[in-house]
């Protein structure tokens, strides 16, 4: 019976085991990894990124090759102090930033290489390759690096950096030392550009030493090169674009109505690209960072947020007539200005009274506040009608982000109740309180991109497409949100008088200056004013210059918006700007030499203040027009010369 027990014992202990090892292998065990096993080393080889061409074929973004000293910490041999000094200078670093950089590979990780010093140049990778030898536990990773064809668009391009600790928690497919779009099309399109890395897996025996591909080669994958891309700037027009913009801060941004592709996407000052690239990348972003004065890495086009001026008076005129609180030929009063309570909105000397046409082309602030009025008091209450009346204005792309395939941006601001019922409680607040929306002050606020595509929907008689800036991806279709158009709350019929309108703001109105010979322009001044609060005392600022347009009068191949920070009225500085690049998108050369003159020959000079948190886009306390000296001048017209013409 004893006997019979212990065989028992031993025969249940025999399949517990059985089974427990069955458990842990079978069902409790863990898939065997690869990229988990010490024993492999894994190489990488980095794809071609994709190249970038203009709508036209023109290259802006191609690659040079550019090399990577890595280092695996647990594989670096003992150095002697003249080995190491040579290899510094090999480098081009101190002993000091050796040490510092070893240290910091150890602290990354001890078996996974990481770089030591990336973006060697072509001939410091010749002349070290040589003795690579002698530094055991480094070696020579060869990956690409941008080559910027241009010197412009530095906004819309984009750049590429080194990705840091947190990209990687995010996003396991990049490793320390990768390359990642930072901004632009470069941030934007990065998993198209970059491609897919290709990898080796070598067997390594317990000394270390490489024996060979791992299960002879079966895991190894190839790199798969990053796709070429074609954007929709056109490369003259934006070059064009940022030469205007010379001595000047703000932006530009063209559309082509019928599609929604960006022109020009112009933001100033700007930089050169290739600032950017290769080892003084990091000291010259710092830089760019740095200069709170220009601001060169704020994206005026689509991150700054202005009071949008006398242009969104055509809004208001649209939304009037859809609502039918006016017709073209109702007239109001205007005595230089509007007088509300105890209160006048301010306006310049006209005819008197106007109706739709002449409120429009003489931009009169008594009309517009007469119309808004109408607009908000012909519901129940103010609140209803604010809310109503800003479903309109957000039909236009205002308010929102667009949902573009822009790397950065800014929503704007279109007031509702609820904003007002914050600011003086529900049911406390009336019409007059908000009257300045008339005119586009107040609470509106608007990037230039966002007006741009508001002239696009204007000279679309009520429709727009998305704004975009890819044209093609190498074998992909583009995505259908920027093929589908999308509808205004306002009806068709109510379009023609307010084209007419800005018609006549260059015929006989506030632009009848800037006209251009065989284009029929049809554009809208606006002056936005500029407050800030100074040592506590609100202080009048030099005002915005403002403008937007689109041309030819039907069927607009082209929709634009300017805006100059403290460029004084719309057609001193926007308005011209606006003129010449509509005419040299059109007819590829400029006949109004006399206005270009007038732009490139003076400079807005600013004192300027910190940004507050309300003026996104900073404050001066003085703005001076300056002409500059007779060599500048000459400097940018050799600039322009350079630019081929279409």
């Amino acid at each position: 019976m004893r006997k019979l027990l212990l065989l028992a014992i031993v025969v249940l202990v025999g399949l517990t085991f059985i089974a427990r090892l069955f458990y842990l292998q079978i069902y409790g065990g863990y898939e065997y990894d690869v990229f988990d096993d010490s024993a492999i080393k894994k190489e990488y080889t980095y794809p071609k990124r994709g190249y970038v061409y203009d709508r036209n074929g023109k290259l802006l973004v191609a690659n040079q090759p550019s090399y990577d000293v890595m280092v695996i910490p647990r594989e670096v041999q003992p150095l002697s102090d003249e080995a190491i000094e040579e290899f510094c200078q090999l480098l081009k670093i101190s002993r000091e930033d050796y040490d510092k950089k070893l240290e910091r590979a150890k602290n990354y990780s001890y078996r996974i290489p990481s770089p030591f010093v990336p973006q060697l140049s072509k001939a410091d990778y010749a002349v070290l390759q040589e003795k690579m030898w002698k530094y055991v536990g480094f070696y020579i990773q060869k990956r690409s690096l941008r080559s910027y064809q241009t010197t412009i668009g530095a906004n819309v391009l984009g750049d590429i950096g080194e990705v840091n600790r947190s990209i990687i928690q995010k996003q396991p497919y990049y490793k320390l030392g990768d390359l990642i779009g930072k901004q632009g099309v470069e941030k934007t399109y990065e998993e198209t550009l970059r491609g897919v890395k290709g990898i080796s897996f070598i067997q390594k025996d317990r000394f270390n030493k490489d024996l060979g591909p791992f299960q002879e080669g079966k895991l190894d994958t190839l790199p798969v090169p990053g796709k070429d891309i074609k954007i929709t700037i056109d490369a003259k027009l934006q070059a064009y674009g940022e030469l205007l913009m010379t001595n000047k801060r703000g932006g530009i941004v063209a559309i082509e109505p019928s599609s929604g592709e960006i022109l020009a996407m112009v933001s100033g000052p700007s930089y050169n690209p290739n600032l950017l690239v290769g080892r003084d990348r990091s000291k010259n972003f710092s830089k760019l960072y740095r200069d709170s004065i220009a601001n060169p890495l704020f994206d005026r086009g689509l991150q700054a947020m202005y009071p949008p001026g006398s242009p969104f008076k055509t809004l208001n005129a649209l939304i009037a007539l859809q609502e039918g609180v006016v017709t073209t030929e109702d007239r109001f009063s205007c005595n230089m200005g509007y007088r509300y309570g105890n209160r006048k909105m301010g306006c310049h000397v006209h005819r008197s009274p106007a109706n739709m046409n002449i409120g429009i082309y003489e931009s009169c602030n008594a009309y517009f506040a007469n119309v808004y009025r109408r607009i908000i008091d012909k519901y129940d209450s103010p609140a209803e009608g604010m809310d109503n009346w800003s479903k309109h204005v957000k039909s236009f792309g205002l308010g929102n982000y667009l949902n573009n395939d822009l790397s950065v941006g800014q929503p704007g601001k279109v007031p509702t109740a609820a904003t007002y019922d914050r600011g003086y409680g529900k049911n406390r607040w009336y019409t007059t309180f908000t009257i300045s929306n008339a005119i586009g002050q107040g609470e509106v606020l608007a990037t230039p991109i966002q007006l741009a595509n508001m002239a696009a929907a204007i000279g679309n008689r009520g429709y727009y497409y998305t704004p975009h800036i890819i044209k093609e991806i190498e074998g992909e279709e583009i995505p259908e949100q920027f093929t589908t158009p999308k509808k205004t709350t306002i009806d068709k019929r109510h379009f023609e008088p307010v084209i007419q309108g800005m018609f006549d703001v260059y015929n006989k109105g506030t632009a009848d200056m800037l006209q251009v010979d065989g284009i029929e322009i049809c554009g809208k001044t606006g002056t936005a004013e500029n407050f800030a609060i100074i040592d506590s005392v609100k202080t009048q600022l030099t005002d915005h210059s403002i403008f937007v347009a689109f041309a030819p009068k039907d069927n607009p191949k082209i929709a634009i918006a300017v805006f100059v920070e403290n460029g004084y009225f719309g057609s001193r500085f926007a308005g011209r700007m606006a003129s010449l690049m509509i005419e040299y998108y059109i007819k590829g050369d400029i006949s109004r030499k006399d206005m270009e003159n007038f732009v490139l020959r003076y400079s807005l000079e600013h004192e300027y203040q910190k940004p507050f948190s309300d003026e996104p886009f900073g404050i001066n306390r003085q703005t001076t027009l300056e002409a500059i000296d007779e060599k500048a001048f000459q400097d940018l017209l050799k600039q322009k010369a350079e630019i081929p013409k279409s």
